[in-house]
């Protein structure tokens, strides 16, 4: 059976979910589909005494039901059946994403999800698994480090991976006890509404997930200054990252975890497999067109294999297909708004004034909606604007090198340090080179991430603080306590 499906078919919830059910809300924020440019939606702003409501909601919750200090294997348990939901109701689900967001069906049903619903899976399995330990002290005393939930824990999720975002969060948070209220995007909070309805049918207790709809300047700000919010975690850009940091020093210290923006290298040296680094780079460009964080936009090339490389890289960025998110054939992502587009065409328009080469793309599709052709900038300044900010949209720069140092020297950037690639056949240099990328992760002759869940992942820099999957996210829910007994 086809995925395709009409987008006039499908019902959109319209307000918060709060204590266990949806709480209707006038739309205030137009929405429009990035597939056509048509207006389809609003999206309702929770203002403070919303977001109170929310957390006052969590807060009941985490007492009433007793789910941070229960048995772990309940939590385990009730997590497990979440994801057994989600499972059954994947083409739902999907269908709510496909809508509004930039992800195409196939790419929801084939990826999107099974990651949400894994990850759910995986860190429900910490619960149980990971606690407090023993650590050694003299004969006469009893060294304890306990940990404990922090509460409630106020999370922000960004738009172009809606559904896996709020399942970064919500799982390990909920795995280690606490309650949550989230905020996803104002363009793309369906499939979330959605989703914390299927955890209260799981048996969660009602109340420990809550959604609030909004934008930043009002209801973020009001969720991560909360007074009873304990612990903030957020996805997005850096410079709302700072914002956040921001908030939170003015209305009260918390601990935070903050995954933001990066300009992540491709550094590709001479003896390279170069039909897998093309395919690898073109893949990080092609992938929802570029949006996402860990996009490898900046290619690092050894001067002597630039243009075969660039030839295969080209040749595999033509071969695309656009169309609306909710087309079965679909394949390639279209840009999430307007604006977007536009400033996407501004910073590639200011690198081509200063003196920088089309290769490829460098223009919008003609079709309906907001597409961008996947596109390659030759001699590109190295303090371009293309090259120094974070541009989110399938734009790959180039710049070549001579020795490993120069390749080293150009992968460092002065803001971010998310993510890198690195090709090489050469073991020795893989681990030196490694050794002195400075970036949250590095992949080696390959790039992007797994299903690995065990991996974390987070910046260095501008890049982030903390990390999300990986044990360390589970950790990061709890606090730790040290109790020194005398015997």
């Amino acid at each position: 059976m086809g995925l395709g499906f009409d987008p006039a078919s499908v019902a959109l919830p319209c307000g918060h979910f709060i204590g266990g059910r949806l709480v209707p809300a006038a739309g205030e924020i137009d929405l429009h589909r990035p597939s056509d440019g048509a207006a389809f939606a609003a999206c309702p702003i929770a203002g403070p005494d919303m977001v109170d409501a929310a957390v006052e909601s969590a807060r009941k919750a985490l007492k009433d039901s007793g789910w941070g200090g229960t048995r772990p294997r309940d939590r385990v348990r009730a997590l497990h059946r979440w994801a057994d939901l989600l499972d059954a109701h994947a083409e739902e689900l999907g269908r709510l994403e496909a809508v509004a967001s930039t992800r195409p069906i196939r790419d929801l049903m084939g990826g999107d999800l099974p990651v949400t619903i894994e990850q759910i899976r995986f860190f429900a399995e910490f619960a149980d698994k990971e606690g407090g330990d023993l650590v050694p002290t003299a004969d006469d005393s009893l060294g304890l480090i306990m940990t404990e939930p922090y509460g409630v824990v106020g999370a922000i999720t960004p738009w172009n991976f809606p559904l896996s975002m709020a399942a970064w969060k919500l799982a390990p948070a909920l795995a280690a006890g606490n309650a949550v209220v989230l905020k996803p995007s104002e363009m793309t909070p369906f499939a979330t509404l959605r989703m914390a309805e299927l955890s209260v049918e799981a048996g969660i207790p009602a109340g420990l997930v809550n959604i609030v709809l909004g934008d930043g300047a009002i209801t973020g700000n009001a969720l991560t200054g909360h007074p009873h919010v304990s612990k903030v975690s957020f996805t997005g850009s850096t410079a709302a990252g700072a914002a956040i940091m921001a908030n939170i020093a003015r209305t009260g210290i918390k601990p935070m975890t903050l995954e933001l923006g990066g300009k992540s290298p491709q550094v590709v040296f001479a003896d390279a497999d170069l039909g897998l680094a093309a395919s690898c780079i073109a893949t990080s460009i092609l992938a929802n067109a570029g949006q996402a964080c860990v996009a490898g936009t900046r290619l690092i090339v050894a001067r002597e294999i630039a243009e075969p490389l660039l030839e295969k890289i080209a040749a595999r960025l033509a071969c695309i297909r656009p169309g609306p998110t909710w087309e079965t054939e679909t394949a390639y992502a279209p840009i999430i708004s307007e604006r977007q587009i536009g400033r996407i065409e501004s910073l590639v328009g200011a690198a081509l004034s200063a003196g920088a080469q089309v290769r490829a793309g460098g223009r919008r599709l003609e079709r309906p909606g907001f597409f961008y052709a996947p596109t390659i900038l030759d001699h590109v300044a190295p303090g371009s604007p293309a090259v120094i900010e974070e541009i989110f949209g399938p734009v790959l720069t180039t710049q070549t090198f001579s020795d490993e140092a120069e390749a080293v020297a150009l992968a460092d950037h002065p803001s971010y340090g998310l993510c890198a690639g690195l090709y090489t056949r050469d073991l020795s240099r893989a681990v030196r080179v490694t050794r002195q990328l400075q970036a949250g992760t590095i992949w080696v002759n390959r790039y992007g991430r797994s299903r690995d869940h065990i991996l974390p992942t987070g910046g260095y820099k501008g890049s982030g603080i903390g990390k999300d999957l990986g044990r360390e996210a589970f950790m990061a829910n709890r606090k730790a306590k040290s109790v020194l007994i005398g015997l």
